[in-house]
């Protein structure tokens, strides 16, 4: 787990850099208008770290898995990312990172191995730990949506 929390926090402090150097009408231009900005594409991040952030604290307490799914095109459409300042939606996909990051590193070990349901129709159990690394590589495949060829990810 303390690779996965080192390679978040570094990846957040490059890409808050990275991120804020993209020019207004490249990160909030829509390539097609049933496709994502990057502006929405990191409000996309944003959502799932939120999503995340509760598997990963829920799922120590609760005493069954919990399930918690997540429909990403209605959170970024109630979000509604494209009209929020850019430097917001930075600021605010930076802070929600590094949440995870410390929910994480406070994470006893013990718990690495509770599960959380995140199966719409059908249970799909995944470990804390699986889901700590999935993140990471989710947060790197849609970065190279938004920086591209920052990494090189097949994701899934």
């Amino acid at each position: 787990m303390e690779n996965v929390i080192k390679e978040l926090e570094a990846i957040v402090a490059q890409f808050q850099k990275k991120i804020s150097a993209i020019p207004e009408t490249e990160f909030s231009s829509k390539p097609r208008s049933d496709k994502w900005s990057k502006k929405e594409v990191v409000g996309h991040l944003i959502d799932s770290a939120q999503n995340n952030l509760r598997r990963f604290v829920v799922a120590q307490y609760d005493t069954t898995p919990p399930q918690i799914t997540y429909e990403q095109d209605a959170w970024v459409a109630s979000n509604n990312y494209g009209k929020i300042p850019s430097a917001d939606v930075i600021a605010l996909w930076r802070l929600i990172n590094l949440q995870v990051a410390s929910v994480l590193r406070t994470m006893p070990r013990a718990n690495y191995d509770k599960t959380c349901n995140t199966g719409r129709r059908e249970a799909q159990l995944h470990s804390l730990a699986w889901l700590a690394e999935d993140y990471v590589k989710h947060l790197k495949h849609h970065l190279n949506q938004v920086i591209p060829g920052s990494f090189d990810i097949t994701y899934p």
